[in-house]
């Protein structure tokens, strides 16, 4: 979901600060201030809408006069061409908003149709695609809501969100002489109780040796989706196996395959490509 509305206009706030909406010179000196008009936006590709609602607050939080209208939904699938929504009022409200409004739509949208195509590739599978903490700095929530409008699933929102021992963890306290059983101990003893316990492994047999030593989630790290077949066979049922590292849209398939349960994507959020969306003015009497 959405973050709350103060945390939403504190986020949007510091994009608007970021591009110094409220001195825009340019604005200023061409377009009279009582000039109204309606623009729409438009999607030049087709994919999976998200971040509508961003986009409105960002006008009404520029211009609370201003009229947005949204003619589809968050995760609905579009053509190029069409018009998903209209703001109508002051011109310069809207030509200083818009680029604020566009980055925060056209990101969204490209992490909402990459994730779907995910979901779409692994169709038939038990597998479910979710997002990582590679997010853009200051808009973890908005990336994450995201990936849930495309279709997939939010992995931990931070780092309270679970235990998940990674391999410098355990490159760290192996040094130490504890052991990988030792570890998990360690973190069932010492973190809450409500908190599951994950740990990321790099072959079968360390895989096999986590589930033993009592590990809610196994996360298989850069393994072929041989190796995960091999894995998730000597597994114990009790115990979730996810699949992470080196994942695409080309081989994901194969990877669902394998049988794991949860299939991680860093792409989703750290390199999506934003949908290419524009502005376009009409004359607000057309």
């Amino acid at each position: 979901m959405l973050p709350g509305r103060g945390e939403l206009d504190a986020t949007i706030d510091r994009a608007l600060a970021e591009d110094s909406v409220g001195a825009d010179v340019t604005t200023a000196a061409l377009i009279p201030p009582h000039l109204e008009a309606r623009a729409s936006l438009v999607p030049e590709e087709a994919g999976v809408l998200a971040g509508l609602d961003v986009a409105a607050a960002v006008f009404r939080r520029v211009d609370p006069d201003l009229v947005f209208v949204q003619r589809l939904l968050d995760g609905d699938r579009v053509e190029g061409g069409e018009s998903v929504a209209t703001i109508s009022g002051s011109m310069a409200s809207i030509l200083s908003a818009e680029r604020t409004a566009l980055n925060f739509l056209q990101r969204m949208s490209g992490i909402a149709t990459l994730t779907s195509e995910y979901v779409k590739a692994v169709e038939g599978t038990t597998a479910s695609i979710v997002d990582t903490r590679k997010t853009a700095p200051g808009l973890r929530l908005l990336d994450k809501y995201a990936v849930s409008v495309g279709g997939g699933r939010n992995h931990r929102m931070s780092l309270a969100d679970g235990v998940l021992i990674k391999d410098n963890h355990l490159a760290a306290l192996q040094a130490e002489g504890i052991s990988l059983a030792q570890v998990i101990k360690q973190a069932r003893l010492r973190a809450p109780h409500t908190v599951k316990i994950e740990v990321e492994v790099e072959s079968v047999e360390a895989a096999i040796a986590a589930s033993s030593a009592g590990a809610d989630i196994v996360m298989l790290d850069n393994m072929s989706p041989l190796d995960m077949r091999r894995a998730v066979d000597q597994i114990g049922a009790d115990c979730t196996v996810e699949a992470s590292g080196g994942i695409t849209l080309e081989n994901v398939a194969d990877v669902a395959k394998s049988g794991v349960d949860i299939i991680s994507v860093g792409a989703l959020t750290h390199s999506p490509r934003a949908m290419d969306i524009s502005l376009e003015f009409e004359s607000k009497s057309a």
